[in-house]
């Protein structure tokens, strides 16, 4: 005969039930959450330094800017603003994802020169700018300069770029961004490839949640199968002493 004390730990179909409903319910939300809030995103090169380095590990609040939709009439949706650091879709390769900073929303005149960005006129205010090369680039640092042999430059923005040039000022068209990185002097940017359009734009960063030294400047470099283990061995068992703790949760601005 069954003890009433294991009857009592049985699972009855009742709270097997209920589990299996709190199981679904928090799939549910971690699937909304990972699909409409917020999405981790790694930074891939130095065209954000000294903000975003090598390393730091993204949380993107996709839910910042809307999404063109008519519900952006009723949620309290941001509009992209100057300055704003943006997650998007690379216009040429929607594929990839990029992280710059806006500088030129529509309707915006731009013009680059002695390392200041002028809008409308006014230099900005730019505290986050990082220049680190001392050689001076005519199409880099004096934006927009037509006509030049420029190696990075993708062609239909140099056709493009042509229509929309006017006094020495690039005008922003309706529904797009012109985005340049913080490390002015080596990022593949607005200046080379062309606008972000609204539709193409992800989200706004909005926490480091973790940030790892490169262990590549330490260990030897090297595509060999072996090599490549034993730099993922290296980061697990030093996982403490790579992490930079003063990074780690901190705020994106």
């Amino acid at each position: 005969m069954e003890s009433p004390t294991t009857s009592a730990r049985k699972p009855t179909p009742n709270n097997l039930l209920v589990s299996l409903q709190s199981l679904l319910s928090t799939l549910v939300i971690a699937v909304f959450v990972i699909t409409f809030v917020v999405q981790a995103f790694q930074i891939p090169s130095e065209s954000m330094e000294n903000t975003l380095l090598i390393g730091d590990y993204l949380l993107v609040d996709k839910a910042r800017y809307g999404g063109g939709g008519w519900w952006d009439h009723i949620m309290p949706y941001y509009p992209v603003r100057r300055g704003d650091i943006i997650v998007f879709h690379y216009p040429v390769n929607p594929v990839e994802h990029f992280v710059k900073r806006v500088v030129g929303i529509p309707g915006d005149r731009i013009r680059l020169a002695n390392h200041e960005v002028y809008v409308n006129g006014i230099p900005l205010n730019e505290p986050y700018a990082h220049y680190s090369s001392t050689m001076h680039d005519p199409f880099r640092d004096d934006f927009p300069r037509l006509n030049l042999p420029v190696p990075d430059l993708r062609a239909g923005w140099a056709v493009q770029m042509k229509k929309l040039v006017e006094d020495g000022e690039l005008i922003v068209p309706e529904g797009h961004y012109f985005a340049l990185g913080d490390n002015r002097d080596e990022s593949l940017d607005s200046r080379y490839w062309g606008f972000v359009p609204k539709e193409n734009i992800i989200g706004r960063p909005l926490l480091i949640y973790w940030s790892l030294r490169d262990i590549d400047e330490e260990l030897p470099v090297s595509s060999e199968p072996g090599d490549k283990l034993y730099h993922l061995a290296y980061a697990v068992s030093h996982l403490f002493q790579i992490t930079r703790w003063n990074r780690t949760f901190r705020l994106v601005n």
